[in-house]
């Protein structure tokens, strides 16, 4: 069952669990050498974290080599799930793992390449504009599927393809709750059952009240953000190399711009990055 985010405790607990996610990330993918498939990928992740007390997931890790990383030709849902595609030297690979930690849940996405590549670069620098602009749109309350709209018209004029459309109902977000632990938490689909139920049971809540737990760019997202948090992934690609961030964004009722809206941490693998580059606004 999934319980509100309530307070600056609560926050640390999300922020503890995003950093050991991004922590598995980083440590993947330093272990990551050509021939090394997409499946392996995964199953390192898994290892990595049950190593340290994870048990249980919104969704089990993935890995996208290549153009996959782009989400190229993707149809049906099982195409997202990791394959036998090996790794080659200056391909790009993105993680993306999502575990829960005594009951805390993050998200998160990690893009890489294997060798310097100045394409791959431009995209990872381009990306900083995105975590701006969704802030800046967040805390004017726009509604949802108008900063989806705000995301698509930045790529198309940064000469980006939008890659996130290709998720299941199109999302760049979706709610994350705490979850109650227990000691058997099943899977279905790749999808942890318990984090399903809750994001489920947001969604008919959300019918009722009229907003939702899915960020998309349909109708049933046109609504100001709602309070909580929410797992944010802007996902550019460019022939056939794609490229994305995905962090916890804290939505609040305050009507302060600054407390109404907030990345939970600064800390992470590719803010540092644009901090260095002096990319970020």
């Amino acid at each position: 069952m999934a319980t509100a985010v309530t307070d600056a405790t609560e926050l640390d607990g999300f922020r503890e669990v995003q950093h050991l996610a991004y922590a598995c990330a980083e440590a993947v993918a330093a272990r990551l050498a050509p021939g090394v498939t997409e499946r392996e990928a995964a199953r390192m992740q898994r290892e990595w974290l049950r190593e340290r007390g994870v048990r249980d997931w919104f969704h089990l890790p993935f890995a996208w080599f290549g153009d996959r990383t782009a989400f190229t030709g993707f149809r049906v849902p099982t195409q997202f799930f990791p394959t036998g595609r090996r790794l080659e030297p200056g391909m790009p690979f993105i993680l993306d793992l999502a575990p829960v930690h005594r009951g805390f849940t993050a998200d998160v996405g990690y893009a890489g390449c294997l060798g310097p590549d100045p394409l791959h670069d431009r995209l990872m620098t381009d990306l900083a504009a995105h975590r701006a602009l969704i802030l800046r749109e967040v805390r004017e309350r726009r509604p949802l599927r108008a900063i989806y709209e705000s995301v698509d018209r930045l790529m198309t004029r940064q000469g980006y393809a939008n890659r996130h459309r290709a998720y299941p109902f199109g999302v760049i977000a979706h709610k994350v709750d705490r979850i109650r632990e227990r000691r058997w938490s099943p899977s279905l689909f790749g999808f942890g059952t318990r984090s399903l139920g809750g994001l489920a049971s947001d969604a008919v809540r959300g019918h009722r009240e009229g907003w939702s737990p899915l960020w998309s760019p349909y109708r049933f997202s046109d609504h100001p953000p709602r309070a909580g948090l929410w797992a944010v992934e802007p996902h550019l690609g460019f022939r056939g190399t794609g490229v994305k961030f995905e962090e916890l964004l804290v939505v609040t009722d305050s009507r302060d711009p600054e407390e109404s809206a907030f990345w939970l941490d600064d800390d992470l693998p590719h803010v540092r990055r644009w901090q260095e580059e002096g990319a970020l606004a």
